[in-house]
């Protein structure tokens, strides 16, 4: 009887080094693949024998099997792609994805960051798993919970100029003069040029004129082609803000007044317009931060403004919070929406689903899902990607201990194979 159970001893022996030279082939296999995490396999003794009439008991026992594979969740080094969609975890988490995997339609779970924008718009792996995350509005708020992220087909509406900023010195001794609309150029000291957009994103090259009133006083009045405005004609300029400032006997801007009328043709109107003329010392500012009046030259320092032209997406970037950020043609940039992060208790428990995708289940414990770099979850690098975790020298070592251990136990096979032979041979 012990001779057969050294045979199945040694076929337990045999099947447990023989799963564990799978896991390090399946970890090696990997060893280049994206996000991938190792394996290693447990093992434990079986039921024990007990052996009756041994002084002090005895027990013998009936080989090996496998207790578990548990997987090594250790974070794997992180190499610079410089694409921007590439995506790597740096800490615990998972990204989270949404789609038809291997028949399946569910969520999956992945530390795979091999990302790209499809044909719709929709931030996808490269199996066309669309990536999970909190999309946002046009105004850049977000409009809801956990869903699709779009950001290949966002744009950007154009943005009615509300605040001109101007910067200037003026001569403090030039003329007095009187503003002659019809005659700008000459009835005036000096222009500054500035550009301004409607409700529509149409641009209007707007000319302001300065002109000396009395010692200390001026007048500004902007001007733009009439042909852009309700009522106007092309190619006269026309008058759409006016205003006066007071400077003290060193410089300084001490008040401003101003109104405007801008009436654009076809877009919302009428668009009130606000020139930011500096920091009066009537409101408690310096008077110095803006227009000013010097024996200088009259000259512009600075010309603004927060209007923008409709805009279309140009570049996507994504910063260390998931944050994806749009930048378009017209200048302006937009979260257009933020990638989620899942976390697990036992995030080993995970179930492999193949695709580099996991699946949750009862021993991982439910997702918790929310937002990079908050409750724990990893915070991400873009342009990057994570690299397996698997070592190749310890794989290498333990595929050799999980070889000679096969041969090991083969050997108690063939040797009680030999006295089973030699029992058999007893009686000739």
């Amino acid at each position: 009887m012990s001779l057969l159970t050294a045979l199945t001893t040694g076929t337990a022996g045999l099947q447990a080094n023989s799963t564990e030279l799978d896991v390090v082939g399946d970890n090696i296999a990997n060893a280049n693949t994206i996000g991938f995490k190792s394996g290693r396999a447990a093992f434990q003794d079986q039921l024990m024998q007990q052996l009756i009439g041994i002084s002090g008991g005895g027990q013998v026992g009936l080989g090996a099997r496998l207790q578990a594979i548990q997987r090594i969740i250790t974070q794997g080094a992180l190499t610079t792609t410089g694409l921007a969609t590439d995506l790597a975890l740096d800490g615990p988490g998972y990204f989270v994805l949404k789609g038809d995997h291997s028949g399946i339609s569910g969520q999956f779970y992945t530390r795979a960051g091999q990302f790209t924008v499809d044909k719709d718009g929709f931030l996808t792996n490269l199996e066309g798993l669309r990536v999970q995350g909190y999309p946002n509005a046009s105004t850049g708020q977000p409009v809801g919970g956990l869903g699709d992220l779009q950001v290949g087909s966002a744009t950007a509406a154009a943005l009615p100029t509300q605040n001109v900023t101007l910067r200037a010195n003026l001569n403090s001794d030039a003329p007095v003069q009187v503003f002659d609309p019809l005659n700008p150029a000459t009835s005036s000291d000096f222009s500054s040029t500035t550009t301004i957009y409607d409700s529509l994103g149409k641009q209007h090259t707007v000319d302001v004129y300065w002109n000396k009133t009395a010692s200390g006083s001026w007048e500004f009045h902007a001007m733009t082609d009439g042909g852009g405005l309700n009522g106007g004609t092309a190619g006269v300029a026309t008058e759409i803000a006016t205003g006066t400032v007071d400077f003290d006997t060193n410089g300084k801007l001490v008040q401003v007044s101003q109104s405007s009328n801008f009436d654009p043709l076809g877009a919302t109107a009428p668009q009130a317009i606000t020139f930011n003329l500096g920091d009066p010392t009537s409101t408690g500012g310096t008077g110095l931060a803006g227009i000013t009046q010097f024996a200088a030259k009259s000259a512009t320092t600075f010309t603004g403004q927060d209007g923008a032209p409709f805009g279309a997406l140009t570049n996507v970037q994504i910063n260390n919070r998931g944050e994806v950020m749009g930048a378009f043609t017209n200048g302006t940039t937009r979260v257009l929406g933020q990638v989620a992060v899942a976390d697990f208790q036992a995030a080993d428990r995970l179930q492999r689903s193949g695709g580099n995708m996991l699946t949750e289940t009862l021993e991982s414990g439910q997702a918790t899902i929310g937002a990079p770099a908050e409750g724990g979850r990893a915070s991400i690098v873009a342009g990057a990607l994570e690299q397996s975790n698997v070592d190749l020298a310890g794989e290498f070592v333990r595929m050799i201990a999980a070889q000679r251990g096969f041969q090991a136990n083969s050997k108690t096979i063939t040797t009680a194979d030999q006295l089973l032979q030699e029992l058999m041979q007893i009686k000739r």
